[in-house]
């Protein structure tokens, strides 16, 4: 008969020893059963944990990354603060004349000379920065507001109405934007409208006399609000259609349906918030377009008027006496240029920081 196995020893476990298994080191988290992850023996310390990121925050720290369009955007500040502090600042008024004075070149007093009627150019460069930046704005706001709708209603519904109002898009693609924006212009910037006088039933509400001519480059300026704006739209409804089409099957759409969200708060308040990354970056890209285009229409003396003053109309009067007295041409053309650039670059910087695609780094 075997002899009797001698008891375990006191200080290990009756039970079976797995292979492999090594005592546990001074400071080692506790084992749980079952496999799981282990717990922490002492209390949970709040910054020893990850912080969680948002969208906007994930995407300013990639645009930061981004020196050229940081940059840029800087130097779109400092020449917009730079456009209302001037000519409020300068000791010379845009529409002073000094006839006796005439053009003269960029000296101490006249940093960047005068023009023909002795004007100082930089007054007039910086007050036509104003109403350069304004139309580029407000008409983008403008092309926002009916992109946006249009092509949020449109996605959303699909169907017969999105192909009726996709149709209407490709009709209006058809037409050659500028020649369409001049025809506008010239139907509508005179003074023998319908909306010329409903233009001056507003304005009388506000001053005495409506009918003052002086008020009638304003008027023109609102008319190039509404005709870049009412026409630039175009792209931004397809942009909007395609990402309201690829949110509308998504859960969070259909849980709202399901709760009884009407069809408006869940184009504006639900699809359209989330395609605010592409909306963003075309909006930024759609700025120095109307600016360019506010430009060329100031060129041709369909835009800005006398005694206002534009980057573009400053351009055109200057490039009639390029060889004479280039400064004229050359600083407002530098000033529209260099926002331009600034723009473009700030509008690839966002495009690459929004972007969903882009991973954590």
């Amino acid at each position: 008969m075997a002899p009797a196995a001698p008891p375990p020893p006191a200080d290990e476990p009756a039970g079976p020893r797995q292979s492999g298994a090594s005592p546990a080191a001074p400071g080692d988290l506790p084992a749980v059963p079952g496999g799981a992850a282990p717990r922490p023996a002492g209390p949970l310390r709040l910054d020893a944990l990850e912080q969680g990121s948002s969208l906007g925050r994930d995407a300013w720290r990639r645009l930061r990354k981004n020196r050229a369009a940081v940059v840029c955007g800087a130097v779109l500040i400092a020449m917009v603060l730079a456009c209302l502090l001037v000519p409020e600042l300068s000791s010379y008024r845009y529409d002073k004349a000094d006839l006796k004075l005439g053009a003269q070149p960029p000296s101490l007093d006249h940093w960047m000379g005068t023009d023909y009627f002795g004007r100082d150019l930089m007054a007039r460069v910086f007050f036509g920065g104003r109403i350069s930046f304004a139309v580029g704005v407000v008409a983008t706001l403008v092309s926002f507001v009916i992109g946006v709708s249009w092509g949020g209603v449109a996605g959303y519904f699909g169907g017969k109405v999105d192909a009726i109002m996709m149709r209407i898009v490709d009709v209006l693609y058809t037409f050659p934007f500028l020649i369409l924006v001049i025809l506008l212009m010239v139907f509508f910037a005179n003074d023998q409208t319908v909306l010329y006088r409903a233009w001056q039933a507003v304005l009388g509400l506000v001053v005495k006399d409506p009918s003052d001519p002086s008020y009638f480059p304003i008027f023109q300026i609102v008319v190039v609000f509404g005709a870049l704006g009412g026409i630039s739209w175009l792209t931004m409804a397809r942009i909007v259609r395609g990402q309201v089409i690829a949110l509308r099957s998504q859960p969070f759409i259909e849980s709202a349906r399901s709760i009884g969200v009407g069809h408006a708060a869940l184009i504006f308040r639900h699809l359209v918030p989330n395609a605010v990354g592409p909306i963003i970056v075309y909006t930024t890209l759609t700025i120095p377009e109307v600016m360019m285009t506010e430009a060329f229409l100031s060129f041709l003396g369909l835009g800005t008027q006398e005694p206002l003053s534009s980057w573009g109309l400053l351009a055109s009067t200057g490039a009639d006496a390029m060889d004479l007295y280039p400064w004229q041409l050359i600083f407002p053309a530098l000033m529209l240029a260099l926002t331009l650039i600034c723009f473009n670059f700030l509008g690839d910087g966002l495009r690459d920081a929004l972007d969903p695609r882009i991973r954590k780094d």
